[in-house]
């Protein structure tokens, strides 16, 4: 529970305030937790996923010593506008985003599709991130990238028929060690019980998924010229961004450290949020 004073950050994601800003017509939705000064943190989400879709457990940690920042891109969740058809044009909204709240030099924390929109930023504005953080996540025209939509399609097929959350299957193995994991972080998701964000829509997460397809078919960038500090995570046996693609990026980009978990699918960081909170902590430090 968060006991912060009233002069004291808030440094739980359940109890972080919601807010707005607004800039080029639309009204984007964020949070932000942690003492503020310094460089913030900028969280980038996955596939149809909203503020209500970050672990606390990895969040909290940083947000400890770090200022956090989440948000919905344009037509997701809270936040006003048109979700685009393309994962670069995601990331020229996240930097509308990002300067309308006035900063010039970030940290990247991205997943999965989060990554992929962070990867485009950067390319284009390799000044404005200082530290990244991919996990779960893959290179423009990587490999099998655009199979992505077959297998979210049929796992929520596959969630629907056993009245499960689709993440269960998506993120996690079917297995005694991902079912009691996928449980676990689902209720942590839950852990936030007041000015919940609201649910994407059907035609936002369509097109999302449009735009990875086309962002797995397309020509690779040239991510030999980051210089950032990268900090690449996944599990073992992802299913939806194979976790081939993972070393792939750290091949690609130069000086990058590489962490796999055993064990795990594409919510690896989560299920081993207690050794990859850690981690990321010190990655992260100033």
């Amino acid at each position: 529970m968060d006991t912060a004073r009233p002069n004291e950050p808030v440094t739980s994601y359940a109890k972080a305030p919601a807010s707005t800003v607004t800039a080029g017509g639309v009204s984007y939705a964020y949070r932000e937790l942690g003492p503020k000064g310094g460089i913030p943190v900028v969280f980038f989400v996955h596939l149809a996923g909203t503020l209500d879709n970050w672990d606390p457990r990895i969040i909290d940690p940083i947000a400890k010593n770090r200022h956090v920042i989440t948000f919905d891109q344009p037509g997701v969740g809270a936040s006003t506008g048109q979700v685009p058809n393309s994962i670069e044009a995601m990331a020229d909204d996240a930097y509308t985003f990002i300067k309308a709240l006035g900063f010039n030099t970030i940290d990247v924390f991205s997943f999965s599709l989060g990554g992929m929109v962070a990867q485009d930023l950067v390319v284009k504005h390799p000044d404005l991130v200082r530290k990244l953080v991919l996990t779960g996540t893959g290179p423009r025209g990587g490999k099998d990238i655009d199979k992505v939509v077959g297998t979210t399609y049929w796992d929520v097929l596959r969630a629907a028929l056993t009245r499960s959350d689709p993440k269960e299957f998506l993120f996690f193995n079917r297995n005694t060690t991902g079912k009691p994991a996928a449980k676990a972080f689902i209720q942590r998701l839950q852990e936030r019980t007041e000015d919940r964000d609201k649910p994407i829509s059907t035609r936002a997460f369509q097109t999302q998924l449009k735009a990875i397809q086309k962002y797995g078919r397309s020509a690779p960038s040239d991510l030999s010229l980051l210089s950032q500090p990268t900090l690449i995570a996944n599990g073992d046996s992802d299913r939806m961004v194979p976790s081939e693609l993972s070393r792939d990026l750290h091949h690609r980009i130069k000086g990058s450290k590489l962490v796999i978990y055993a064990d795990s699918g594409h919510g690896g960081i989560f299920q081993y949020h207690t050794r990859f909170a850690p981690a990321v902590v010190e990655f992260l430090a100033p």
